[in-house]
């Protein structure tokens, strides 16, 4: 999912939540971070605003690292790396 909008940040998979509403997001970037490895960045993108508040506390209640967020024309991006 290369967009241009977004820096090249590496990741080994992506999630494109953008349009659904919150819990969405969240579920979908758990579902995917299930399948990868410990130490496996995932990426994702999303439009609910409150995601941001999801992803800050997921990340520090489920021991992953929020390594970037970032946002771009109502688009919110995120960086994990999974615990």
């Amino acid at each position: 999912m290369t967009d241009p909008a977004w820096p090249e940040y590496p990741c080994d998979a992506e999630v494109d939540a953008r349009g659904l509403s919150c819990p969405m997001p969240l579920l979908k970037a758990k579902l995917e971070l299930n399948r990868l490895p410990s130490g496996a960045t995932l990426k994702v993108l999303a439009t609910d605003a409150g995601s941001q508040r999801d992803f800050r506390a997921f990340a520090r209640l489920a021991g992953h690292t929020l390594l970037r967020e970032e946002v771009a024309a109502g688009v919110y991006g995120y960086w994990l790396c999974k615990a």
